[in-house]
């Protein structure tokens, strides 16, 4: 993937890691679409975007409308923008067990994280395979990849996205799709603050694994750079990562830690 001229759309652009991302695309002469549901955050990024030579365009989004997710892709297709990648960054956690979360909040979840992100891409992915080819990429997390105390709804909605976007690898290769599941490990970002309690409240405060994480910064260094090779999976984080490769060649050790680590 080459970044420069081409145009990309950005969910979760008002914060964390789509801002970040969308600021540093910026600086490869591209057309950014920005969507997020906080319409003053995406003011912000649009100024830093466009600071940086690069044009921004507006476009808010609740990724729990699904008719207004279609409704908003055939506005930007009718105005005759040519997508070359779709970058999904926005979602919501939890803090809940399992036991005292309602069914509700698990809906909810996997409505924004799950089937927001899920409508997005197939409002967006036939246009891409007419004109010739794209890049998707999503963001997963480390319980992505296994479960998580704490985190059912979450880590569920995240394995679903691999095999939704696994699948449109294997169905689109031809077609010059191209797929790469960002693995996100601690970052600095909000993610914990907006995570629902058992009740639907706010967490509020960021979890100290988060806090002592990398920046969005950095991890929108990594990003960009698995993206230009066009990496699968991309991990972003540091030292944390390791606990992919202790999942992957010794299981039962690593089930063991994760019973063990602080999930808040």
């Amino acid at each position: 993937m080459n970044f420069k001229g081409k145009t990309f759309w950005i969910t979760g652009a008002a914060s964390g890691m789509g801002k970040s991302v969308s600021i540093a695309l910026s600086k490869h002469q591209t057309t950014l679409i920005l969507s997020d549901r906080d319409a003053d955050g995406l003011l912000e990024t649009a100024r830093a975007v466009e600071q940086n030579g690069s044009k921004a365009r507006i476009e808010p989004l609740d990724m729990s409308n699904t008719p207004a997710i279609f409704d908003t892709v055939q506005k930007v297709l009718g105005d005759g923008l040519k997508i070359d990648g779709l970058y999904q960054f926005a979602g919501i956690s939890q803090r809940s067990l399992v036991t005292e979360t309602p069914l509700d909040n698990d809906r909810k979840i996997m409505e924004i994280n799950f089937f927001g992100v899920v409508a997005l891409t197939k409002a967006v992915l036939p246009h891409m395979i007419e004109n010739g080819g794209g890049q998707l990429a999503a963001a997963s997390s480390l319980v992505g990849k296994f479960g998580f105390p704490y985190r059912s709804a979450y880590s569920a909605s995240k394995h679903a996205l691999h095999g939704f976007f696994e699948t449109i690898l294997a169905e689109n290769y031809k077609h010059n799709i191209r797929v790469s599941m960002l693995i996100g490990g601690r970052i600095q970002t909000n993610i914990s603050k907006f995570a629902i309690n058992k009740d639907g409240s706010e967490h509020g405060k960021m979890d100290a694994g988060q806090a002592n994480g990398i920046s969005p910064e950095r991890a929108a260094s990594q990003i960009l750079k698995g993206l230009r090779k066009e990496k699968r999976e991309i991990p972003v984080g540091a030292g944390e990562l390791i606990i992919l490769k202790i999942k992957r060649f010794f299981p039962g050790w690593h089930a063991k830690i994760v019973r063990k680590l602080n999930p808040m």
